[in-house]
């Protein structure tokens, strides 16, 4: 369905039941971050939260899309793979053979439904329009701070509009804005991105680079500005189709060169320049749970910011998951499997992104299985689709078992998996934003292959007499032989699962690899298949955690370590494979960029909402996160203010 404006889907989510008014007064610096952390947190991700009460003249919408329910209400359907279903079925019509003129006519009707979902630019003003400021002052908005060691506030949920100066071809992203000044702020485009395309070749032709960002309006627009679309695909054809209705857009006053929705509740207008200096921006609270580092971007320059009457600021926060995020990334895992297995990989049948991966880090794929080698040819093909490219680790696992039951996926996957032979290793672009690269945007990437294995996938030497070794002897011979252990995780053991996960204080050079060598000598731990290695700040046996810091302090080629040896009983070989996840420096490690701290909100905002909370209407006292990875930082961030 269409959703008249921003205005119209707050008052749905309220009806519901899915949003609370906040009228106390709570600070758009670090106070709403903190407030909406707990509530996310929550079971299935809480409620909306309307700050109404900010000191500004505008209230503040979060957590809109925090739960599967809102984003399914944000994109009109009872469920996400309905959307997935639709366009399987407009690929298989548009593919089909049309030999004869019957079936050429049938296709008409289709066509037009394209047309339907084209944007349209409309005459004169629009409702984003009606209220002008006078003088631009992008302060006199409710711009977030969300955590306390970010460089400023930011625009969170910007929709950002480019065109190309040749073609004029049309992008809509979302990137973060760190707000510099009434009229001045940061345009954090990375370098894969099409906006910063659009950069390159203005730069070449020494011209202004007009820019517009939307906020509000219609909750799709905001959704698709964050989807994985080809370049030349208007994302706000790809709104029209899940709309079921044209994009209404008008020109913008200052930029006219640019178009935005006209149901925005807020546009800013500006330019970049190309001749002028970068400017510092960062560091910010990520959705991978780290700050990101500070780096050098454009400057965007105001020159208008108008408004409906009555408009509402929309803002999110990233951070340690789950967050709202995660909803957003679910939503895309759903409907682009469709175009993938259509048009790249026909055999994927399911995919999953688990949150613990923060997107691009995890990706479990399932494949219908028909011929030795498969696994290698869907892993070439994910890794050159798209942004599917920034991927660390993928999964591939086939149609035997089901790939969100996660503790039956890993008994499948380890009871098909050789360690020294079913793991590929590769390397290639990977996002900025990953922390454990040794080169910014550039890194290791491995796929762990637990699909069913043919005869000639076989390595034919693996000992199959080998069962998972007894969790208390496993228990008892670490901890009593490695003093740097801090957590071990024995419990997957019990679920049959041949993988250990083990908390290390490491204290020198080549220390992991030379424990997992010593590890995998004791003839009791025979038949571990993998061992993960994570920080000595991390409970092992906390999962979901473990796994989401894992996966983002990996770099899979570089820290991975294989220990294999003759079978003691004689029949082939045992292998293990080890994985060093466990924070990076140049002193044990010689890593020389900066390694960033976890994200968490600082004392004096913990102790501010704890007072205020009664006053909230949110029920009952929710703590914050943070303080269960408060022990868990290190350097000066470690220190209780």
């Amino acid at each position: 369905m269409a959703w008249n404006n921003q205005q119209h889907f707050i008052d749905t989510l309220e009806k519901s039941g899915e949003l609370v008014r906040i009228k106390s007064f709570v600070d758009p610096k670090l106070e709403i971050a903190e407030i909406t952390d707990r509530v996310s947190k929550t079971g299935n991700g809480g409620v909306a939260l309307l700050f109404e009460n900010t000191g500004y003249d505008f209230p503040v919408l979060m957590n809109a899309y925090g739960s599967e329910k809102r984003m399914c209400m944000a994109l009109g359907v009872q469920k996400l793979d309905e959307i997935a279903g639709e366009i399987e079925d407009l690929f298989k019509l548009l593919s089909s053979p049309k030999e004869g003129i019957i079936s050429k006519l049938k296709l008409l009707p289709q066509l037009g439904r394209f047309a339907s979902w084209m944007p349209k630019v409309k005459k004169g003003r629009g409702e984003c329009q009606q209220v002008i400021m006078t003088s631009p002052d992008i302060t006199k908005l409710p711009v977030i701070t969300c955590w306390p060691k970010d460089g400023g506030p930011f625009v969170t949920l910007p929709v950002i509009h480019t065109k190309d100066p040749i073609s004029g071809t049309r992008n809509v992203g979302m990137y973060r804005m760190q707000v510099f000044g009434p009229a001045l702020t940061g345009m954090h485009w990375h370098k894969h991105k099409v906006s910063a395309k659009h950069f390159n070749e203005y730069k070449k032709l020494k011209k202004r680079m007009p820019v517009a960002v939307s906020l509000g309006g219609d909750p799709v627009n905001a959704y698709s500005a964050t989807a994985p679309l080809p370049e030349n695909v208007d994302e706000y054809m790809l709104a029209g189709f899940l709309r079921k209705k044209k994009v209404e857009l008008v020109k913008c006053i200052t930029q006219p060169d640019i178009e935005v929705p006209s149901d925005a509740d807020f546009v800013i207008e500006g330019y970049v320049d190309p001749e002028d200096e970068l400017i510092w921006e960062g560091p910010f609270g990520d959705h991978t749970g780290y700050y990101s580092l500070p780096d050098w971007y454009p400057r965007f320059h105001i020159t208008a910011i108008t408004h409906k009457k009555n408009p509402v600021y929309p803002a999110t926060i990233v951070g340690i998951p789950p967050q709202e995020d995660a909803w957003l990334g679910k939503a895309t895992e759903r409907i682009f499997l469709a175009p993938i297995k259509m048009t790249m990989v026909p055999e994927i049948t399911d995919m999953d992104m688990p949150v613990e991966g923060v997107f691009h880090n995890l990706v479990i794929t399932q494949i219908k299985k028909e011929y030795a080698g498969q696994g290698q040819k869907v892993m070439n093909a994910m890794w050159g689709a798209g942004q599917m490219m920034f991927n660390k680790i993928l999964v591939l696992a086939d149609e035997k078992v089901t790939i969100q039951d996660y503790e039956k996926l890993a008994q499948y996957v380890f009871k098909n998996l050789d360690p020294a032979s079913d793991i590929s290793f590769s390397q290639g672009p990977m996002d900025v934003l990953d922390h454990s690269c040794s080169k910014l945007g550039f890194g290791g990437k491995m796929c762990i292959d637990g699909t069913a294995k043919f005869q000639e996938e076989k390595a034919n030497d693996l000992d199959p007499t080998v069962v998972t070794p007894d969790h208390k002897i496993i228990n008892e011979i670490l901890t009593s032989n490695f003093s740097e252990i801090t957590s071990l995780n024995v419990s997957l053991l019990q679920k049959n699962i041949p993988c250990l996960i083990i908390s290390v204080k490491k204290n020198r050079r080549g220390h992991i690899s030379e424990m997992h060598r010593q590890i995998c000598k004791y003839p009791e731990l025979q038949g571990i298949k993998m061992i993960l290695y994570t920080e000595h700040t991390v409970n092992a046996n906390d999962l979901a955690v473990a796994l989401w810091r894992f996966c983002n302090n990996l770099d899979p080629r570089r820290d991975h370590v294989l220990y294999k040896e003759q079978s003691k009983a004689g029949k082939g070989y045992n292998a293990c494979m080890g994985f060093d996840g466990t924070r990076k420096t140049k002193e044990f490690d010689d890593f020389q960029r900066d390694w960033p701290n976890i994200i968490v909100a600082d004392e004096k905002t913990i102790k501010s909402v704890d007072q205020k909370w009664d006053q909230l209407g949110l029920g009952t006292f929710i703590p914050s996160p943070s303080l269960k990875f408060r022990d868990q930082l290190y350097g000066e961030e470690a220190v209780v203010e």
